[in-house]
């Protein structure tokens, strides 16, 4: 992704739902990547929404955080396809944060 590209909703929105179960779940960032073979900082990375996740590393995420892939996009909203109005971005920028 080019450094003047904000991340796609999609992928933030996925991203706070891995980090909003992964804490719910009490585990560390370190032992979720480790659980799919990943860093901690490739972890951060899909979190924030900066990276995609790919289907098996996000197949792996749901099988350790025992829910279901279709969980992470629960609640994606309509815009999510499109850019969303700026209120909305920042809020999910916002929620992508540690």
């Amino acid at each position: 992704m080019a450094a003047d590209q904000e991340p796609h909703l999609v992928d933030v929105h996925v991203g706070a739902r891995i980090r909003m179960r992964r804490k719910s779940m009490g585990l560390s960032q370190t032992q979720l990547a480790d659980s799919v073979g990943i860093t901690f900082q490739q972890l951060q990375k899909y979190e924030r929404g900066t990276n995609r996740v790919s289907a098996s590393k996000l197949y792996g995420m749901a099988v350790t955080l025992q829910t279901s892939v279709a969980w992470f996009f629960e609640g994606m909203p309509p815009e999510a396809d499109g850019e969303g109005d700026v209120r909305t971005q920042a809020v999910r920028r916002f929620l992508a944060t540690e």
